[in-house]
């Protein structure tokens, strides 16, 4: 059986991270093995490059460079093997968030950024680029998601933005889910009915039975 990449993808605030139980447990169901992972982070080095790029001021390059190096250590070890050994990999943000964030959100250039995903998810060899079958898009209100965050837990430096930031880097996401891989999930709808939606995106795409 061949390995299955999905990412669920979104502002913050959209609420994606709330149905990654639901998933795994759909997959399991179905007989698949999952790899439940997230971006920035995924392995001890790219946690550990997480922390400073949600806390620490950088410019828009460096913090580029710093997520793209967390990356390139979670696809070698994490995503690659675990789609190699044909399970289902569920992440938490892939480059599309890099696209939206640092992109769109901050301002920085498309051009750099898209070589710097040729370089870590193609590699050295010029292989094929490294891209989710799926990426599940929960779209959502910037002034609804921050609604939602408000009084939630402490921001980290992105949350703490302003509406401001999350509307360019909501642009961003539509920006990029004119891709055939995207789907978008309405997120503005109570939180069965955003599951239902993605059943059935997974079910229509033949991704589950």
């Amino acid at each position: 059986m061949s390995g299955l990449f999905l990412t669920l993808e979104g502002i913050d605030g959209a609420g994606k991270s709330s149905h990654i139980d639901a998933l795994e447990a759909l997959f399991q169901a179905a007989g698949r093995t999952v790899t439940r992972t997230r971006e920035p982070g995924g392995t001890p080095l790219a946690e550990t490059l997480r922390g400073l790029i949600l806390a620490q001021p950088m410019d828009a390059l460096t913090e580029s460079l710093l997520v793209f190096a967390a990356r390139r250590d979670h696809i070698v070890n994490v995503i690659a093997p675990a789609l190699a050994r044909g399970e289902v990999v569920l992440c938490d943000r892939f480059t599309d968030a890099t696209f939206a964030y640092q992109g769109a959100g901050r301002g920085f250039d498309l051009a750099v950024l898209g070589t710097l995903e040729q370089w870590v998810q193609a590699g050295q060899g010029g292989e094929t680029l490294l891209q989710p079958e799926l990426t599940l898009w929960f779209d959502l209100q910037p002034e609804v998601a921050a609604a939602r965050l408000a009084g939630a837990r402490l921001p980290d430096k992105f949350e703490a933005q302003p509406v401001a930031f999350f509307q360019q880097v909501a642009a961003g996401y539509a920006e990029r889910a004119k891709a055939p891989r995207f789907a978008r999930i309405d997120a503005d709808q109570p939180r069965e009915q955003v599951w239902q939606q993605v059943e059935a995106v997974l079910r229509q795409r033949g991704f589950i039975a």
